[in-house]
C-alpha cells in the first residue's frame, strides 16, 4: 500500500469518527454504550502497546539507552571430561 493510500484511509477513518461523534448526542442509549465500549477497547489496546514497548525497551537498554550487559546471550559449551 502506498503512503498516499494509507493517508487516504486514515483520513476516511477520521471523518467517519467525527461524523459518529457529531451524531452521538442524538443517538439511542444502546448506540452510545456500544460506541463507548469500542472506544474503551481501542484506548486499552493503545495503552497496553505503550506499556509493552516501554517495558521491552527498558529491559533491553535500560534508562540511559546503553545495552545492559547482564542480558547478553552466552554460549553454553559442553564440559570436558
Amino acid at each position: 500500500m502506498s503512503s498516499e493510500g494509507f493517508l487516504k484511509e486514515i483520513q476516511d477513518i477520521g471523518e467517519k469518527f467525527l461524523l459518529k461523534l457529531q451524531k452521538l448526542p442524538k443517538a439511542e442509549p444502546v448506540e452510545i454504550v456500544s460506541f463507548s465500549v469500542v472506544l474503551l477497547f481501542i484506548v486499552t489496546v493503545l495503552v497496553l502497546m505503550i506499556i509493552a514497548c516501554s517495558c521491552c525497551c527498558y529491559s533491553c537498554c535500560g534508562c540511559d539507552g546503553r545495552p545492559d550487559p547482564r542480558h547478553r546471550k552466552s554460549q553454553v559449551r559442553p564440559a570436558a571430561h
